[in-house]
């Protein structure tokens, strides 16, 4: 693009929808946080998107992930093993004076964090449960129950999630993944989108794994 730079780029500084809730959250950039959103100890990627009434707790989340309304990231776990499973046990503050909040019962629920890596596309409504690692790339269904780690470019759907199909053949999925190209710079993305619109996946490729500007 033969722009100046200054026409091209646009603020990069992430949008937060006045009516969204976050704490402890780091936001990358071109990040966009929506409508009634509630986000806890959250890390979000460059460019990666939560449409409205979504929720996340102990996650991380790559670049370029579109998270579509209403999905859970990091469903609550409840103690099932205890007398009661009701929050009267690990959140007895909300209740009662002087009984705090059970900090072993948070340090078990903060080392079951979600990971999901870079341009991973979370369909609406789908519950993403605790410890879950979803790969690059991967596609979750709309009402997905995702219990177990998704694949890099696999697509997943059902309750629980099972595995659909790939998005690519292993040989291409490996090509995007040396690409990388959800690490080049704003300039050079906005440069390659063009081909992206225009070229079929290999032809992008093989374009692009030889340009180095």
């Amino acid at each position: 693009m033969d722009r100046p730079e200054n026409l091209v780029l646009k603020d990069p500084e992430p949008r937060i929808h006045p009516t969204a809730e976050l704490k402890g959250c780091k936001l990358g950039r071109y990040a966009s946080i929506g409508e009634r959103v509630i986000l806890r100890e959250v890390s979000v990627g460059d460019f990666s998107y939560f449409e409205r009434h979504c929720e996340a707790i102990y996650t991380t989340i790559g670049k370029f992930c579109s998270i579509a309304a209403n999905s859970r990231i990091n469903a609550l776990e409840h103690p099932i093993e205890r007398l009661t499973q009701h929050k009267v046990s690990y959140r007895p503050n909300e209740y009662f004076r002087w009984l705090g909040v059970d900090t072993e019962f948070r340090a078990r629920r903060q080392a079951k964090s979600v990971s999901i890596g870079h341009d991973v596309w979370i369909g609406h409504g789908a519950v993403i449960m605790p410890g879950v690692a979803i790969g690059n790339g991967a596609v979750i269904g709309a009402n997905a129950v995702v219990t177990h780690d998704v694949a890099p470019y696999m697509i997943v759907a059902g309750v629980p999630a099972k595995p659909l199909r790939r998005r690519f053949s292993a040989t291409v999925a490996a090509r995007i993944e040396a690409l990388a190209w959800w690490d080049w710079t704003p300039e050079k993305l906005a440069s390659a989108i063009p081909d992206m619109q225009a070229m079929p996946i290999e032809a992008f490729l093989d374009r692009w794994e030889e340009n180095s500007f």
